[in-house]
Formats: structure tokens, sequence, C-alpha cells
């Protein structure tokens, strides 16, 4: 194709999961549900934690902002979802569709961040207990998290950069339910292959790393444990860890098959089926996972609705 034969886009038509108009509405009162749980568990989770001075640890304060990392990540994209099953047609301008992307890229990069750092904070938790006041101290937990929504800026700026230096003409239509990268790549027109081969590398990067530290820390934290004599004390400390193991197999199990598979193992439909999981039910699940299992979330809930002030 040839960049002077098209007619040059300037917005996008978002096609949506489904064009089943009683399907479409039976997604809509569940994703809507979803979304309202989604919003009201992050949401209680970071007050929570805010206002619970036994929370007040460097564990409860990753777990507050992949709360709101949760909640931005979702509300990037659910909302247009969410309206896409009521309109027949959604148009989105470009800059739009660049800013929803970055969204998505920042906070879903920042979640990987997220989920390495809390692996190493338990890791300090159980291997060096006497040094954790030193080694998770205020200056590091804040260096830790400036770097994990650094990484997540970079990321989603070189998604950004390399989509804006190629032109669209032609077909204006997303085959999604959202603009992700690898259906507006699809869109656009260039000679330029670095489009195709720099987001990638950008975010198998971060997933190979985040994950690296994340078997390093379990691993050391595995043979730690199993030092431990008794019985209860292994429980006790393999129970601090359930939860974030949990959500880091449900987020990168899913991160994987979309983004380091390649493009021809999977269907669109796959994709998008994927993409809803990881985008729309794991921040749903997430404070469900670190709140049903864990008893000092359960008893900071439990003073606070009992009356009892534990603001700090």
């Amino acid at each position: 194709m040839s960049s002077n034969n098209c007619t040059v886009v300037t917005e996008f038509i978002i096609l949506g999961l489904t064009d089943n108009s009683i399907l479409c509405v039976i997604l809509f009162v569940i994703f809507l549900c979803v979304y309202a749980v989604t919003l009201v568990g992050n949401l209680s989770i970071i007050i929570l934690i805010r206002n619970s001075s036994q929370l007040h640890t460097p564990m409860y304060l990753f777990l507050s902002h992949l709360a709101f990392v949760d909640t931005a990540y979702s509300s990037s994209v659910t909302p247009i979802m969410l309206k896409n099953f009521l309109v027949d047609k959604i148009t989105i301008p470009l800059e739009g569709c660049v800013a929803q992307l970055c969204c998505g890229a920042t906070f879903g990069t920042a979640e990987c961040f997220l989920l390495a750092v809390m692996a190493y904070d338990r890791y300090v938790a159980i291997c060096s207990p006497l040094l954790y006041s030193t080694n998770m101290s205020t200056g590091i937990c804040t260096l830790l998290l400036t770097i994990s929504y650094l990484g997540g800026c970079i990321n989603s700026w070189i998604a950004a950069g390399c989509l804006l230096n190629r032109s669209f003409c032609g077909t204006n239509k997303i085959n999604h339910f959202f603009c992700d990268y690898s259906p507006l790549l699809k869109l656009s027109y260039s000679q330029d292959n670095l489009a195709e081969i720099l987001p990638a590398a950008s975010t198998g990067l971060v997933i190979m790393m985040t994950v690296l530290i994340i078997i390093i820390s379990y691993v050391y934290i595995l043979f730690s444990v199993l030092k431990i004599s008794s019985s209860e004390g292994r429980s006790k400390a393999f129970s601090t860890c359930i939860s974030h193991l949990t959500a880091v197999t449900l987020f990168y199990g899913s991160t994987t098959f979309i983004y380091m598979m390649p493009n021809s193992s999977y269907t669109t439909d796959e994709n998008k089926v994927v993409s809803v999981f990881y985008i729309v039910i794991i921040p749903m699940l997430n404070p469900l996972i670190y709140s049903l299992r864990n008893n000092e979330v359960k008893g900071a809930l439990r003073k606070l609705m009992s009356g009892k002030q534990i603001f700090s």
C-alpha cells in the first residue's frame, strides 16, 4: 500500500467485544458489576490502609499502591468498554487512542514492578527479619515506588513514540474493545520496522526482569522457610506469601499470553478474552485475594466498622 493512495485517519472506531445486541446487554450488566466491585474493593483497601495505624508497614504501603494502580488500569479501559455495549459505534480520536494506550501501558507496567517489589519485601521480611526496618526504610520504599511508576512511564512513552512515528490510513476500525498497541499497529503504515520490535522488546524486558526478581526472591524464601523447625512457623511464613503468589500467577499468566507469545499462535477473539481477564477481572480479584486471606486486613476492617478509631 502506498501512503499517497489512502485517506489519512484522524479517528478510530472501536468494534468492541461483540455486535450481538442481546449479548451486549448481558455483558454490560456483568462488567458494570465487576467494575463497581473493582472500585469499591480497591478504594476500600486504600482507605483502610491509610487510616489503620496497624497497617502502616512497607507491605501494606505497596499493597495500597497496587490497589491504586489496579483502579487506574481498569478505569482506563472499562468505561469505554461499557459504553460500547450501549451504543452502535464508538469513535475515538487518534490523540485519545494514544492517551488510553499510555494509561494502560503505564499502569500495567507499574503493576509488574510493584509485584516484583512486593516479592522483594517478603524476601527481606522472611530471610532478614532483623534488618527489615533498615532494608525497607521509608527512603528505600519511596525509591522502589518511584522506580515502579517511572518504569511504567518509560515503557508507555516508548510505545506511544513508536506509534506516533507511523502514519495511519485506510481502515480505521480497531477490532478490540480498547486502543491496544497490536491492533493499532496493524492499522498503521510505515517502512520503519522499529515500531514492531522496540515496544515488544521493552515489554518483554520488563516481564522477564520482574519475573526473575520474583523467582529469585521466592527461591530464597523457600530455603529460609524449610529451615524453620516448627510446622506452625513454616505455615505462618508461607501464609504471608500465598496471596502475592496468587496475584502474580494470575497477572503474569495472562500478560505473558498476550505480549510474549507470537501473534500467529492465538486469534483476535482469544486476545480479547485474555485482555478482559487481566485488565477488567484481575483488578477486581486482587483486593479480594489480599483481604480474604489476610487476618491483619480483616482485623483492621472489623475495628473500623465497629466504630473504633484507629486513625494515626
